[in-house]
């Protein structure tokens, strides 16, 4: 081998660990950063706390189980497929729901703040049914959807739809009107005025109702398999209840506080892409 290819074998090895120390730089910043840091000193103080409480048998704490006996069914449960097949009916019935929910509910929020017309026709309608409950849809969706999945789906989809059309709505409505007066004046035509002013200003509040939907889809799901579901974690997390079986409880609301943690991670990452100004401040 020439002394040339050689050399050019040790450019790229080198620029090859160059990359991984780098990226393995930027990973460690990431993970150890002081806000990390401080969330995970807040968990375990949390788990000590709650500990102490039920070792000192404090009144209000004589039947929860120590965060051992909880750990100790956790991982006896993660070892059944019928924990898997739970978190995997729930994950999926708050995916349905909540791409339902921004599907029909951004257009609607954007229609409604566009056009003074359609929100004076849409909007006393929306109004009347945005405060139901949306476990009160459960006896009407079931009667509605012919499978409980589809009812469960419905239900989650109730859940997030109005937060959703309420925040795009608000978004739209608080756009300055100079806005649109000024590119009026420049010769603006309305899909234009749409396209470059209503829909980009409207995005934060679109992010906010993301952010908000995915959370209420979870608390929705949850309660809606305890009513109506035969799987899911909340439909787990209710059997262990029937069955008087404490750590299993802590372990599905647990289980569904995780799953609730990294949804909201997931749409913030989305939020964050669709708004990349916001890194420059």
């Amino acid at each position: 081998m020439s002394k040339t290819n050689i050399s050019k074998d040790n450019s790229v090895a080198n620029m090859f660990v160059k990359k991984e120390i780098s990226f393995g730089k930027r990973l460690q910043k990431k993970l150890f950063n002081r806000t990390n840091i401080n969330g995970t000193i807040a968990i375990l103080g949390f788990f000590l706390i709650w500990h102490l409480l039920v070792v000192l048998r404090m009144p209000f704490m004589k039947h929860i189980p120590t965060p051992v006996t909880v750990l100790e069914t956790f991982i006896n449960l993660v070892t059944k497929k019928v924990y898997w097949v739970s978190l995997w009916f729930s994950t999926k019935r708050v995916f349905y729901g909540f791409v339902a929910a921004q599907v029909l509910g951004i257009p609607l929020g954007l229609a409604m703040g566009w056009s003074r017309k359609f929100k004076y026709l849409s909007f006393p309608v929306f109004e009347v049914l945005r405060p139901i409950p949306p476990l009160a849809w459960v006896p009407v969706s079931i009667l509605f959807w012919p499978t409980n999945e589809l009812s469960i789906a419905f239900i989650t989809f109730i859940g997030a739809f109005f937060t959703i059309v309420l925040n795009v709505l608000r978004g739209v409505s608080s756009i300055d009107k100079e806005l649109y007066r000024s590119a009026l004046s420049l010769g603006a035509k309305p899909q234009h005025i749409f396209r470059k002013i209503i829909l980009p200003a409207s995005i934060p509040s679109i992010a906010t109702g993301m952010m908000v939907g995915i959370g209420i889809t979870w608390n929705v799901v949850i309660a809606a398999e305890m009513i109506a579901g035969d799987k899911g974690i909340g439909r787990l997390t209710w059997e262990g209840y029937l069955a008087g079986d404490t750590p299993t409880i802590i372990v599905g609301m647990i289980s569904i506080g995780f799953a609730g943690w990294l949804s909201s991670g997931i749409v913030k990452i989305i939020s964050d892409r669709m708004m990349p100004w916001r890194k420059l401040f």
